[in-house]
């Protein structure tokens, strides 16, 4: 079974920059797409971006040229950089972790998660 653990959250102002970490354990890290959800009170869980064992990556149309997910394979860890932060973008954000290379954008397809960490951005 595949573990994930998130990092990195906090408090940032607007216009800020954080940088998420997940680091996999208990399993082949090169064999899996990771990826970035994010969770409001109240709201169903949505995708923020993906990176495949290939390095494909993609993103929600709302972060992309402020988010940046990368993977460092010897240290099975993946990345989510995060700048520009935005009063929309507080949440809860949970990394996950499939051997699916379709379907991103859907929480179900995700097979391993972790506890999330927290966002919050400050006006």
């Amino acid at each position: 079974q595949v573990q994930l653990v998130e990092s990195g959250g906090g408090l940032v102002q607007v216009g800020g920059s954080l940088r998420l970490s997940c680091v996999v354990s208990e399993g082949t890290f090169s064999r899996y797409a990771v990826g970035w959800f994010r969770q409001a009170p109240g709201k169903d869980r949505e995708f923020v971006a993906g990176v495949s064992w290939n390095i494909f990556t993609r993103y929600r149309d709302s972060v992309k040229g402020r988010f940046t997910i990368s993977r460092d394979n010897a240290k099975n860890t993946v990345y989510l950089q995060m700048n520009n932060l935005k009063g929309e973008d507080p949440d809860v954000y949970y990394c996950a972790a499939t051997v699916k290379g379709y379907n991103w954008e859907f929480a179900r397809e995700w097979d391993s998660w972790g506890q999330g960490t927290r966002v919050t951005v400050s006006s």
